[in-house]
């Protein structure tokens, strides 16, 4: 079954917020997958209301450690099917949540993509989507975390993020 998770609360009664990237990398939006089921990535994708201060990137990976995020709640990983079933992600602070407040020191790493972007304002994309064939989707094993990172060096900017996934196993 796919589900669709953001770097925020699932909207309700207002527009889902943007979220300040900062001025180091942080943490936008962070899966983590239970001690008894894998994910495979779908689709990711991101916006952003300006362009940086100075070049940035924002990139996909799988780490080894959590970042200390804002949990998100189960209503926040959303099930594609409207019969289907919740999901089996871990929540939590040390777990599934966004806009991290500490990086944790991370010791390994499996990057899946990563996209720059241009301080210049026209010279880049400021939104960007990536949906993968079904022979190249990523799979983020057991006890792991898949992060969605911004870096912007000089200027945060606001930012809007997005992971579609499949549970397997």
């Amino acid at each position: 079954m796919p589900y669709i998770t953001w770097n925020g609360p699932a909207p309700t009664t207002a527009a889902l917020a943007s979220v300040n990237t900062g001025t180091t990398i942080k943490t936008m939006l962070q899966l983590a997958t239970p001690a008894t089921r894998m994910i495979q990535l779908l689709e990711w994708g991101w916006s952003s209301d300006d362009p940086p201060g100075a070049d940035g990137v924002i990139e996909l990976l799988q780490t080894d450690v959590a970042a200390t995020v804002a949990a998100h709640v189960a209503s926040g990983v959303v099930n594609l099917d409207p019969n289907g079933t919740a999901s089996l992600l871990t929540l939590g602070t040390s777990a599934t949540g966004y806009t991290a407040s500490a990086e944790g020191t991370i010791t390994a790493t499996r990057p899946f993509d990563a996209i720059s972007l241009s301080s210049v304002s026209g010279e880049s994309s400021l939104s960007y989507v990536r949906q993968w064939m079904p022979d190249a989707r990523p799979i983020i094993p057991v006890s792991k975390f898949l992060r969605v990172r911004a870096t912007t060096p000089t200027t945060g900017i606001d930012m809007r993020c997005y992971i579609v996934f499949n549970e397997v196993g």
